[in-house]
């Protein structure tokens, strides 16, 4: 990182214009109709990013995307706790991006 605020409400959908990243709007577009599945939409949304980045940040971004998918699911799925250390690391963040409102937290006792 480059030490710029970012704000993290935007992932929510609770902040809306100016958060920090650059594209924030094509990015979070793009991510949230990935992680729907609309075909309709990725290709839109895909259409408004690739106009934005450059081809290896559209793949960079792509692969955040499906790495994250993956690595998130095979860790809910066998349950991985999160460790003491990293518990306490990322309790604000966990707060500000209201994480419990997830099922897939119950496999975080220790954060709720």
């Amino acid at each position: 990182m480059n030490g710029a605020a970012v704000d993290l409400a935007a992932i929510n959908g609770d902040r809306h214009g100016e958060v920090g990243v650059a594209h924030a709007a094509e990015l979070l577009a793009f991510t949230d109709a990935v992680m729907r599945g609309d075909d309709s939409t990725i290709r839109g949304t895909r259409a408004a990013l690739r106009a934005v980045l450059s081809d290896e940040a559209y793949v960079d971004v792509a692969a955040v995307i499906g790495a994250f998918n993956v690595v998130d699911r095979v860790a809910d799925s066998i349950g991985i706790p999160l460790d003491d250390m990293m518990l306490a690391m990322s309790g604000d963040v966990r707060d500000e991006l209201r994480l419990t409102r997830f099922a897939s937290s119950a496999n975080t006792p220790a954060a709720l």
